[in-house]
């Protein structure tokens, strides 16, 4: 056999490519890691992590205001510091980055800090040296797209828009997907005035159609201004600001722009195609149930390989690549292929959304008859407090054999109701079976087991 210094070389050290390393060392593999910037890759440094701290930061301004309904009194009106909640996030951050170094460490993982280029099917080139591996795992994650316009230099990109030097009370965001609709709600929650932008009629595309709509009006309810079937033409600094020119005619003087339109691979300078990797028509990676790109040896993982852009994608993924090729014993059968159906995922705009499975469309599509049983009520806590805010708890059924295809939430908190029926979804229960199951009263969760009159076919 031949010779190598590691017998897995990870380019990486996100949340894949971490678990990935520490998984194979563990079975006593040599492992060595590169990183190039930080430690736990975008969800802990600029993505999931910081995101949902900045979420909780908004959510206060609606806890103030809700908080009168019950007989509290604030003396006087609550004031928001962005300078303490940006420093906090970064202390916070860093200790999550020791926790990562730390976590390799006691794995036995060598890290090394450093852009890897891949010079050839088993060996990289990081720092002048080179260094030879059985197996190289290409796990880099994206990185964000800003399209371009007159002025598009001006806007921040998601990366950036967690550290801005001062608070923008007018902030733009251009983009519809997740990130998108969540810093809309974030920075509005903050205090800023703000607007999405989206070239198409409506956000969240892929999403159900009626989660899409609801959300779309709660946020306007919140104050968010929505433009849709619009876009940025250009974008000039002036005095106090930047002036947004929309391709409908509109102006608006904001004081910053923040370009969410999406992310791609982070392969740029990897040297992947000097030796022969192919790439899908979208740049990801393409790569078979094992993990291997058209070059066997090199593998990948999460979201360079345009699967579903998620950290616990990426985890299962790691897992599933590391039982492939480091099994605790070679008598080990391979894992069955990852099942990427009913994937639960959250939007953390406000209010949440929460989904798992089928939209209405989708199964409408591909299962032909079905039944919807949906709920648009207003929350317990609301009734209090005041405000206008209701919640949207929707059931997708298979007419056919009554198991229950999609849920889908909008609310507070919708990502963890949302986590434990998909458990339910992923087992295949039936309507029946959500029927049988007694309700936690008063909670809105209880709603997914109590909507028994039928909403449409």
């Amino acid at each position: 056999m031949a010779n190598y210094d590691y017998d897995l070389f990870v380019i990486g050290a996100g949340s894949g490519g971490v678990r990935a390393a520490r998984t194979a060392a563990a079975t006593g593999a040599k492992v060595a890691v590169a990183e190039d910037r930080y430690l736990g890759g975008t969800c802990v440094n600029v993505g999931c992590v910081p995101k949902k701290l900045y979420s909780y930061a908004a959510h206060f301004h609606d806890a103030f205001e809700d908080s009168h309904g019950f007989g509290w009194t604030i003396p006087q009106a609550p004031s928001f510091d962005w300078a303490t909640l940006r420093d906090n996030k970064i202390e916070e951050i860093k200790r999550l980055n020791g926790i990562y170094s730390r976590l390799l460490e006691g794995a036995g993982v060598t890290l090394i800090n450093g852009r890897a280029k891949v010079i050839d099917s088993n060996a990289v080139e990081i720092n002048g040296e080179r260094i030879t591996a059985e197996k190289i795992l290409v796990a880099v994650g994206g990185w964000p797209w800003t399209p371009e316009f007159e002025g598009s230099e001006l806007t921040v990109n998601s990366n950036q828009v967690f550290d801005l030097d001062s608070f923008p009370s007018r902030f733009l965001v251009l983009g519809g997907g997740y990130i998108a609709v969540e810093f809309a709600s974030i920075f509005k929650g903050l205090g800023a005035d703000t607007h999405l932008i989206y070239r198409g009629e409506l956000f969240l595309r892929g999403f159900d159609q009626e989660v899409r709509e609801f959300t779309r009006d709660e946020m306007a309810k919140k104050g968010v201004n929505l433009h849709f079937e619009t876009n940025i033409e250009r974008i000039r600094k002036v005095e106090g600001g930047l002036e947004v020119t929309l391709t409908n005619g509109e102006q608006l003087e904001v004081d910053a722009v923040l370009s969410a339109t999406g992310r791609r691979p982070h392969l740029e300078g990897l040297g992947l195609d000097a030796i022969g990797v192919e790439l899908d028509t979208d740049g990801t990676l393409k790569v078979n149930e094992r993990y291997e790109s058209s070059v066997p040896s090199i593998l990948a993982l999460g979201d360079v390989t345009g699967g579903p852009e998620l950290t616990p994608v990426a985890l299962a993924e790691a897992m599933h690549l590391v039982q492939h090729h480091f099994p605790k014993d070679p008598g080990d059968k391979p894992p069955a292929p990852l099942d990427y159906q009913n994937i639960a995922t959250a939007v953390f705009c406000h209010p949440n959304i929460g989904t798992v499975g089928l939209s209405e469309e989708e199964a409408r599509e591909r299962l032909g008859a079905v039944r919807i049983y949906s709920a648009d009520f207003r929350p317990m806590k609301h009734t209090l407090s005041g405000s206008d805010e209701r919640c949207l708890m929707k059931l997708v059924v298979d007419d056919a054999s009554d198991r229950v295809v999609g849920a889908h939430m909008v609310g507070d908190e919708a990502g963890e109701t949302i986590q434990g029926i998909a458990i339910a979804v992923r087992a295949r229960l039936t309507k029946t079976d959500f029927d049988a199951t007694v309700g936690i009263h008063p909670t809105a969760a209880e709603e997914f087991v109590t909507m028994r009159s039928l909403t449409r076919r």
